[in-house]
């Protein structure tokens, strides 16, 4: 027989465990709440975030337009009689801007209060004036209603971000001009439309006109370029120092410098940017092919890292059942390993592509920081990028500009968002369980 401790001791020991028990679930709980309350506060600040880059940015998308009857006056217009596209396009037609709106407020004659009176009206409205007679001569002597975008004080003002509950030294509107704008309000001659531009225009320097196409083109040729460069090299990297480099204290150096190249701040790959592909190679400055081989230095260890984490998931036993069946080690890796690892890569690539999207540092150092009007017709043109654009627009002094940068965020994460949903469904959706 064994010896058993009195019942006391076990009644001890037994109370002794239940409250360690009870301490321990308390503990749980207590840490589940924490974390909760993290998650909590987490998205809480998220929304704080994403609703005032809403509220600054959405009005954006619309934009403020002004109709006038606008008489295409011949003699401004076509003096020669003649019809010449270079006469017609080179004439003034802010004057008949001016005239139409003369005609709306006849009482306006000092030459100053007719300069503050074309300020209600875009600076550009003159070029679109200019495209549609241009397109159709027959509007030459013709009196036509036409719908012009309004200037940036005036599209503020209708969208009530310019009080005018306010002394008048304290806004960029005189007393005067809103009362004009009222004026055109009770006539039905403003009318808030969905601004088309934002998405179709370059960059301007009147805020009404600014848009980000010339930026999402910029980024999209930066991309091609990463990606085109960055994938191969990453993943064929990846292949070599996990299937077929010698284990030695050489590959060891190798992997050490490519965890921490990760790590790196991305102004520091700017600056290795621009000494060697400006200053060493002579590459077109702001242009996206410089932009897309400086940015695919930065996403080279973040792809080979995952398509090496992507290798290594793959179980051994499918590389021996090819062996076994007489395949040789590089058909091993193409027609077995690399397929399946193929999801896990891919998601890695799609990661660095994102975080290369969001980039600005380094693009600054490379001089694609320059006002760029035209859309880029090929990656060696000048050109600019939606985060670069952004930084340019935060800082200009235009109250207009404000809601160009929040809107042109809002878009940016647009694609962020989409980017790295498709990274999230190609690992679920191709994803193996072994």
């Amino acid at each position: 027989m064994t010896d058993r401790p009195p019942a006391p001791e076990i009644w001890q020991r037994s109370v002794g465990a239940a409250q360690r028990n009870r301490r321990r679930h308390r503990a749980e709980r207590r840490f589940r709440v924490y974390g909760l309350t993290a998650v909590v506060l987490a998205l809480a600040v998220l929304g704080v975030l994403l609703g005032s880059i809403t509220v600054k940015g959405y009005s954006a998308f619309v934009l403020t337009h002004v109709g006038l009857e606008v008489y295409y006056d011949p003699d401004i217009l076509d003096p020669t009689g003649t019809g010449d596209p270079g006469v017609v396009g080179n004439s003034n037609f802010g004057k008949l801007i001016k005239q139409s709106l003369v005609g709306v407020f006849p009482e306006v004659t000092k030459r100053n209060d007719e300069r503050d009176l074309a300020k209600l009206v875009s600076r550009a409205a003159r070029f679109e004036l200019r495209d549609r007679v241009l397109d159709d001569p027959s509007l030459i002597g013709t009196r036509q209603t036409v719908w012009l975008a309004a200037s940036g004080d005036l599209d503020m003002f209708v969208k009530g971000q310019i009080p005018r509950d306010v002394p008048e030294s304290d806004r960029r509107l005189s007393d005067r001009q809103i009362g004009w704008i009222d004026a055109l309000e009770v006539a039905g001659a403003i009318e808030t439309r969905f601004n088309t531009g934002f998405f179709s225009n370059g960059d301007s320097r009147d805020p009404e006109m600014a848009g980000i196409w010339g930026a999402v083109v910029g980024s999209f040729y930066t991309l091609l370029v990463t990606l085109v460069l960055a994938f191969p090299i990453g993943v064929t990297t990846a292949i070599y120092l996990e299937e077929f480099s010698p284990k030695n204290r050489w590959t060891d150096l190798i992997e050490v410098n490519i965890n921490n190249l990760a790590a790196v701040p991305s102004i520091i790959f700017g600056l290795l940017g621009l000494a060697i592909f400006l200053q060493l190679f002579h590459l077109p400055r702001s242009a996206p092919i410089v932009g897309g081989l400086t940015l695919m230095i930065m996403t080279l260890p973040t792809i080979i890292i995952a398509t090496r984490a992507a290798i290594q998931a793959v179980p051994p036993s499918i590389r021996e059942a090819a062996h076994g069946l007489g395949a040789s080690p590089l058909q091993v890796v193409l027609h077995h390993v690399l397929p399946l690892a193929m999801p896990g890569i891919l998601t890695g690539t799609i990661i660095g592509m994102a975080r290369a999207l969001g980039e600005t540092a380094p693009l600054l150092m490379i001089g694609m920081v320059a006002f760029i009007v035209d859309v880029p017709g090929g990656p060696f043109d000048p050109s600019t990028v939606m985060p670069v654009q952004i930084f340019l627009w935060a800082d200009r002094p235009e109250r207009a500009f404000l809601e160009k940068t929040s809107a042109a965020i809002l878009v940016l994460l647009v694609f962020l968002i989409v980017m790295n949903a498709l990274a999230v469904y190609l690992r679920k959706r191709f994803e193996n369980r072994w």
